[in-house]
């Protein structure tokens, strides 16, 4: 179970987050979670949102550059450690993390992690084996 990320290559330019967030609102398209990465001239917005699809094809109709990535969410306790056996069990079945970003939920308990592996299925197939709760995009 992956969900769908967006990556948008931006210019490091003020301005051009308020452009794409603009964009998005103007499209009905709610952010669940982001992330930047940049350099002094560009960046890479990761954004998890509630239709990946339409978000990729109104930002492409506004000339960015985006593609489409499926990650791995995943839900862990709210507390100090919840992070670490997340990473202990990866670690244990030799899957390497590309990246990653997380961001606390409504719930007082739970916070979520997006990550990008190396092999999403094992990754997904190995954190159902050790009880945490892997996400599907619309429980966010």
């Amino acid at each position: 179970m992956t969900i769908n990320q967006l990556s948008v290559f931006i210019e490091n330019k003020r301005g051009r987050l308020a452009e794409i967030t603009k964009i998005l609102k103007e499209n009905g398209v709610d952010i669940r979670a982001l992330s930047i990465a940049d350099t002094k001239e560009f960046g890479i917005l990761r954004l998890i949102v509630n239709d990946a699809q339409k978000a990729a094809d109104v930002l492409k109709e506004d000339g960015f550059t985006v593609s489409l990535t499926k990650v791995v969410a995943i839900g862990i306790d709210d507390r100090p450690g919840g992070l670490a056996a997340a990473m202990e069990v990866l670690r244990d079945n030799e899957i390497s993390v590309e990246y990653m970003y997380a961001f606390i939920s409504r719930s007082e308990d739970t916070a979520y992690v997006i990550l990008r592996v190396a092999n999403n299925e094992e990754a997904v197939r190995i954190f159902t084996e050790n009880g945490f709760k892997v996400m599907c995009s619309d429980e966010f």
